[in-house]
């Protein structure tokens, strides 16, 4: 790595959890603090290696990717020292969806369909929901190409899947698509963030003011897309893949903006949210590991103001 020349691998292809990242590299934020900020995505090798792989591969310092991988990763055979460093959203906007209206509650997924994205803890989190509706968790996990799991739901080759309101949830609306959610909250699963910003904690604070610079760059990038929402829109409408060009982004961004929160807020992870996680992750045993929540982020870097 060249001093000061950054990458970042997002979660997914750019949609508006991405927002304040290409207002900040389109407006010079980052370049204003003597940073050169490449941002890359899974649709350059179709999701053949996820981002926080990126990581610990050395093809990528920083990395979106939801906070159960930081769990992953501190608890495999071969540890990495992943660490989350900010939360993009402080509520969670996920949700089991299913297109079938039968469907009623996650307990009605016995027997039907789930296209998963693969994660580790991803399929058990899913069938502890249909357990914790009453059903038997007896779901028939499918794993298609993760670019293209949205449209096996559309196209009803699979039942149900996991998205986030604030996109798929807008483009459906977009297009009269009548669409169930079902919110982990609401089935008594604590869960916490997703997307959070990761790296190696170990290139974290060897590069501490770095670090520093590019949240401070990223947090101001955010709460512009707050206060700017018609530029806004404009500046990230430039990085949207053709196939998603319908989805009205200006409903998008109103429908993340309380996510973002503010100038105080911005990126700030709460332990107790963390923790109430992983105790449950545990409780249900889908983490065997004794993996201490406080090891896993950091807010230290996050600036305040």
């Amino acid at each position: 790595m060249k001093k000061n020349d950054l990458t970042l691998y997002l979660d997914w292809t750019p949609n508006i959890n991405h927002i304040g990242f290409f207002i900040a590299k389109d407006l010079g934020f980052y370049e204003d603090l003597k940073i050169r900020i490449n941002i890359l995505d899974p649709s350059i090798d179709n999701y053949e290696v996820t981002p926080a792989k990126k990581v610990e591969l050395g093809e990528s310092d920083f990395a979106l990717c939801p906070f159960e991988s930081v769990i992953s990763y501190r608890t495999k055979d071969k540890p990495f020292d992943l660490i989350a460093l900010a939360a993009i959203l402080q509520k969670d906007l996920s949700a089991l969806v299913v297109k079938d209206q039968r469907i009623i509650s996650p307990k009605y997924l016995d027997g039907k369909t789930y296209a998963s994205y693969g994660a580790r803890y991803e399929d058990l989190i899913i069938k502890q929901m249909i357990l914790n509706d009453g059903g038997k968790g007896t779901i028939n996990i499918k794993y298609p190409e993760k670019l293209g799991i949205w449209e096996t739901l559309i196209s009803k080759k699979y039942d149900s899947t996991w998205i986030f309101l604030n996109w798929e949830g807008i483009e459906a609306k977009n297009k009269n698509i009548t669409l169930k959610y079902f919110k982990m909250r609401d089935f008594k699963i604590p869960y916490s963030y997703s997307p959070v910003i990761v790296g190696s904690e170990k290139f974290c604070f060897k590069n501490q003011e770095l670090v520093e610079k590019f949240l401070f760059a990223t947090k101001k990038g955010f709460l512009f897309s707050m206060s700017n929402k018609n530029e806004a829109v404009d500046i990230l409408k430039k990085f949207i893949p053709k196939y998603e060009k319908d989805v009205n982004l200006k409903d998008a961004l109103e429908e993340t903006t309380e996510a973002f929160l503010d100038n105080n807020s911005w990126g700030k992870m709460r332990e107790s949210n963390l923790s109430q996680f992983v105790n449950w992750l545990k409780e249900n045993n889908i983490v065997k590991s004794d993996v201490n929540s406080k090891n896993l982020f950091t807010n230290s870097f996050t600036p305040s103001n």
